[in-house]
């Protein structure tokens, strides 16, 4: 799976998870923060 998928697929489901539960909404950032910097670290890990 291309990195160019993944990304938006993660921005859409954390989208409809601080729609559904707003408190939720710091602890989905910095997931998503963490995530993508490990793919820009190890740009070859899920390739």
């Amino acid at each position: 799976m291309d990195v160019i998928i993944i990304q938006p697929l993660i921005a859409l489901i954390a989208g409809i998870v601080i729609l559904l539960v707003p408190k939720i909404l710091n602890y989905v950032i910095a997931f998503y923060l963490i995530l993508v910097g490990l793919i820009g670290l190890f740009p070859k890990l899920l390739a």
